[in-house]
């Protein structure tokens, strides 16, 4: 790992300029076993910052297997992929973690005080003590629309998996994609925009019956056009589409949301200099910290001998993961351990009563 005086000239167009986000705590990814980690950390009372590429909280869990079952939860016989992570969420609220969602985090580096500086691919910064990268496999970032130029759209009117829709309210909105998350935002947005117009390469959709039962009946009734298809051309007023039949088509819109899925993409974290073993991060099994001091790094991301890519294992990461960031956070203090059924301090900083 470099100096940040190194490091920076990597940075290129990233804003370094303006004073970073100190923190005893940075959370790389907002998964399952991210959100774990906030948890472990807050009984700690270490605070913590967390950084996602994702529009929100969940990570693969979410966004590959949101609404199937999952039977491997200790004392929950069954959850769903968004249902752990909303437990999750209400589980660490106490704490107040602080999300920053829709960035990636691109540089690591060490400053003279022993601290990580951190710059996000929007130009955010993070002075931290301890970092945690529980980034599954990688960022998952949104699938982009395979169209030349029209990233220059993202942000003004591209947008991928929206969380908030209010704000195509009264619009002609294109919806590209074919999966639950596409027919989910194609029909909340029909009686919020002017016109929905889903798009997708073929009369074939990748959802439960319930929900393409339901895109049938809003088509039928006029509320959503369907458009086969697939995007090759745009301009300020109109996005192209080439048929099957060998014609192009052009659809106005005032927005144009893809929900093309996600992919995982190890990205700058192997520029860290964190030793990659097979685009995995080794770790030692005592507190799960990498070669690099103060860097730890939790769930699928992480290798070690007898390695279960499990998201119970990652919970057990998490908290000896913590229990190693105290050391640093607090170098001069004994912690003692503590149980939230007896612990009048745990269950103050729970807000329970006791």
């Amino acid at each position: 790992m470099e100096r940040q005086d190194r490091q920076d000239r990597g940075v290129g167009a990233l804003n370094t300029t303006a004073a970073p986000v100190e923190t005893d705590a940075l959370i790389i990814g907002a998964g399952p076993v991210g959100l774990f980690q906030v948890f472990q950390l807050g009984l700690l009372e270490i605070s913590c910052h967390i950084v996602d590429a994702l529009p929100r909280a969940g990570g693969q869990c979410v966004e590959l297997y949101g609404d199937k079952p999952i039977y491997d939860i200790p004392g929950t016989p069954l959850t769903t992929g968004r249902g752990l992570a909303e437990s999750l969420l209400q589980q660490i609220a106490p704490f107040k973690p602080q999300f920053h969602f829709g960035e990636q985090i691109a540089t690591l580096a060490r400053q003279d005080d022993g601290r990580l500086r951190l710059a996000t691919s929007r130009g955010s910064s993070f002075l931290a003590k301890t970092v945690f990268i529980a980034g599954g496999v990688g960022a998952f970032v949104p699938k982009r629309i395979a169209v030349e130029g029209i990233e220059r759209l993202e942000g003004a009117r591209l947008f991928y998996h929206p969380d908030a829709l209010d704000r195509f309210a009264g619009l002609s909105v294109i919806v590209h994609g074919g999966d639950d998350a596409a027919i989910d935002t194609a029909l909340a947005l029909a009686p919020l925009a002017k016109k929905v117009t889903l798009l997708h390469r073929r009369d074939v959709f990748q959802a439960d019956d319930a929900t393409v039962r339901a895109l049938r009946e809003r088509i039928a009734a006029g509320a959503i056009r369907l458009q086969i298809g697939q995007p090759v051309g745009f301009d300020d007023t109109q996005l192209q589409v080439a048929t099957p039949d060998a014609q192009t088509v052009a659809l106005p819109f005032d927005a144009l949301i893809g929900c093309l899925g996600i992919s995982p993409r190890l990205g700058p974290i192997a520029e860290w200099g964190l030793a990659l073993e097979r685009k995995q991060v080794p770790v030692d099994t005592e507190k799960f910290e990498t070669r690099e001091r103060g860097v730890f790094a939790v769930g699928d991301i992480n290798t070690y001998p007898g390695k279960k890519k499990l998201i119970v294992c990652g919970f057990h990461e998490a908290t000896l993961a913590a229990w190693g960031a105290a050391a640093i956070v607090f170098p001069d203090k004994a912690i003692p351990l503590q149980y939230t059924t007896t612990s009048t301090r745990l269950h103050t900083l729970l807000g329970v009563e006791h």
